[in-house]
């Protein structure tokens, strides 16, 4: 099996996992599906980075997981993070995208 697909199935099992837990926890407990989605972003992102822990896109849906947990579960003031935080990590994340592509055409 090529690895390429090993990684695959390993992400895909992670997330049939977790949407398993969330709707679990939907039925069972407080925590509905409208709080706890962001759980799925940081588990894709953590599954991301797992199998490239450079991955920028991982560290991204992990981010933004953890961001949107805190404001659905823990109402967090989002205006710092929609003023600078967020598109300061969006331009280094653009910036290093853009590194990566000029660097390959060297």
């Amino acid at each position: 099996m090529e690895s390429r697909e090993k990684r695959h199935i390993l992400t895909g099992g992670m997330i049939l996992i977790t949407v398993g837990i969330l709707i679990i926890l939907n039925k069972i407990t407080a925590f509905s599906f409208n709080r706890s989605w962001p759980i799925l972003l940081i588990v894709i992102g953590i599954g991301t980075l797992v199998q490239r822990v450079r991955d920028l896109g991982g560290w991204f849906l992990v981010t933004a997981g953890v961001i949107f947990l805190l404001i659905y579960n823990w109402q967090m003031d989002i205006q710092i993070i929609s003023t600078y935080i967020l598109p300061g990590l969006l331009i280094v994340i653009g910036i290093n995208i853009l590194r990566k592509y000029f660097r390959k055409k060297s």
